[in-house]
């Protein structure tokens, strides 16, 4: 399930181009929203998804979230226009939120602590995995089709996805402990969420670490494609840089048990402002254009550094809300999914040419960040001596 959102994100990444030049873009920054349009689905819908999963059970939602998945997919399949194209990109969002987003609840049903921890870090290698391999994916289908293709691809296997989960994956929601869907309890789960200081404050820091992250995917193909030129080895590039972002998670699985949350939090952030100011210098005296090979260095280090937070904050967040895992997973991934939307806005558009307003976005949302895990370490503290 977290390999299909993360194939209808990044397969479109070579295809860009050429759907702004089919779809009549003038603007080539805007071609960007074909990947903010399905993270802003995932946010909307996140947040109903939860609600849903906690009431219904785990695999009714996801059933519903498959179904609206081949519809918007569908939808972009045949788009006569950009704005069509976009809607199409919003409703596989929205689709995609079921199963990622409960995906997170059915872990949380039956895991705890670190253990949950090294779960998630695992399943966050195949969501990171599985982008290594999706623009070559639909570089590959370029070769022989036009963009539309990519779109019957996602077709293929969200239907594969769904058939398997029916078959494979039991309830782990026990009707007995199911709540009834109400407005009232979600809103009293929403401000239970927000009111935890220790939930609250690493989703923040979540969508601010995400928010970079995401920068750099919106404006990934313009930087490859256009800033260095590197053509139809662009596949080439984000699949390494997202090999290093798994064998991150994969290291923070084995180690995550023994060193435990906070710290490897703590000391990746440390990585990555360190990591990011230097090349910020180096960036800047080379007026935005440093060597191709100076600048993976930055991102492989950055990466791996990233690649130790994702399911550390996750884990984090939902530590003390497995009571409502599936309403706290929803608010938890939907408010950090809009921080890193407007974050990465800012990156994407400020694009000109040069690396320089991603590294710059790299540094400050890492210095911010820090802060704020630096802030919430007494806290995390007192919990853990508390259990």
């Amino acid at each position: 399930m977290m390999s299909l959102v993360a194939m209808a994100i990044d397969a479109m990444l070579p295809a860009l181009g050429a759907i702004g030049a089919d779809l009549g873009v003038v603007n080539e920054n805007d071609t960007q929203l074909v990947v903010s349009a399905i993270f802003l689905g995932l946010a909307v819908a996140q947040l109903v998804f939860g609600p849903l999963a906690d009431s219904w059970g785990r695999r009714p939602a996801v059933h519903l979230g498959f179904g609206l998945f081949l519809i918007g997919s569908a939808v972009s399949l045949f788009a006569p226009t950009f704005e069509v194209m976009l809607f199409g990109r919003f409703m596989q969002g929205i689709g995609a939120a079921g199963p990622k987003i409960v995906s997170v609840a059915i872990v949380r049903d039956q895991f705890k602590g670190p253990v949950m921890a090294r779960i998630m870090s695992t399943i966050m290698a195949v969501f990171i995995v599985v982008p290594a391999l999706a623009p070559a994916a639909g570089q590959a289908v370029l070769l022989f089709a036009e963009w539309r293709a990519i779109f019957g691809l996602l077709l293929a296997q969200g239907a594969v996805a769904w058939i398997w989960f029916a078959l494979r994956q039991p309830e782990t929601l026990p009707a007995a402990n199911r709540m009834p869907l109400s407005v009232s309890r979600i809103g009293h789960a929403v401000l239970e969420t927000c009111r935890n200081r220790v939930a609250l404050g690493f989703t923040v820091a979540a969508g601010i670490v995400f928010g970079a992250f995401l920068g750099y995917l919106t404006s990934a193909q313009q930087i490859f494609q256009g800033q260095y030129g590197v053509g139809e080895a662009f596949p080439l590039y984000f699949g390494g840089l997202a090999l290093v972002l798994g064998a991150a998670s994969i290291v923070n699985a084995k180690m995550v048990v023994r060193v435990g949350m906070l710290a490897m939090s703590t000391r990746a952030l440390g990585g990555l402002v360190l990591t990011s100011a230097m090349f910020s210098v180096a960036a800047t005296i080379l007026d935005g254009h440093p060597p191709l090979w100076f600048f993976m260095v930055f991102l492989s280090a950055a990466f791996f550094c990233i690649g130790m937070l994702f399911g550390n904050f996750n884990a984090l967040a939902m530590e003390p809300l497995g009571h409502i895992a599936g309403t706290a997973a929803a608010v938890i991934a939907s408010l950090s999914t809009f921080i890193s939307l407007g974050l990465a806005s800012v990156i994407g558009r400020a694009f000109d040419g040069t690396v320089l307003p991603l590294v710059y976005g790299f540094l400050a949302l890492s210095l911010i960040a820090l802060a704020i895990v630096q802030w919430l370490g007494p806290a995390v503290a007192a919990a853990s001596k508390n259990d």
